[in-house]
């Protein structure tokens, strides 16, 4: 059995979609963000980052999301979540090494301006910027990727729960999901599979 520890309203979601895909023998840890369980010395001893996700598998344990879901995806080749062609594999890594990279930490700068800086002012110039990265990242999305149905064609990928993850963060981080039809249109779409219905109702019901 995998073990997996996520927290609510985190990238987390990503790879417990994915997880639900593959239909893995699954115990699930809810780690309480708001009381601090990611720093408890139990989860610490886990991941020492403090941060959410963390699998553990036979292998080992393992932390972050494109990592997690790429391991998830080539665990299980069966299920299809990543192209046999290497090329176009590396091309589903560069989508979702583009969200770790740049629209997650646009996105964390809201909320954990501290990590990189200790001026209060600084701290509140990178939240009143939030919604223009993130909108930027967006659009690159959007001009870039997608051309439908899923993330990179016809396929559906460990990039298409990642998109979906983030994009449900549109409106936290002041920005009109409006602007960004494709991306919109993916989240509604993603909403109807039933390993994001099953994801969401382990995470909120």
């Amino acid at each position: 059995m995998w073990e997996y520890f996520y927290g609510p309203d985190t990238v987390s979601l990503a790879p417990h979609i994915a997880l639900r895909d593959v239909g893995v023998d699954l115990r699930l840890h809810r780690v309480d963000m708001k009381a601090g369980g990611q720093t408890s010395a139990d989860y610490l001893a886990l991941n020492p980052k403090g941060r959410v996700p963390t699998l553990i598998t036979p292998h080992g344990t393992l932390t972050e999301t494109p990592a997690i879901l790429a391991f998830v995806a080539q665990s299980f080749p069966a299920a299809g979540l990543i192209p046999d062609d290497p090329y176009e594999f590396a091309r589903v890594q560069e989508f979702n090494c583009y969200i770790a990279s740049t629209l997650h930490v646009a996105h964390a700068h809201k909320f954990r301006g501290h990590r990189w800086v200790d001026d209060k002012d600084a701290i509140r110039a990178m939240r009143e910027k939030v919604p223009q990265t993130v909108a930027a990242a967006f659009a690159h999305i959007e001009e870039n990727y997608l051309p439908g149905p899923f993330v990179m064609g016809d396929s559906y990928s460990i990039a298409d729960p990642y998109l979906f993850t983030v994009s449900r963060w549109i409106e936290s981080d002041g920005v009109d999901p409006a602007l960004f039809p494709k991306v919109s249109a993916h989240r509604a779409m993603m909403m109807t599979r039933p390993s994001v219905k099953r994801a969401l109702a382990d995470v909120y019901d």
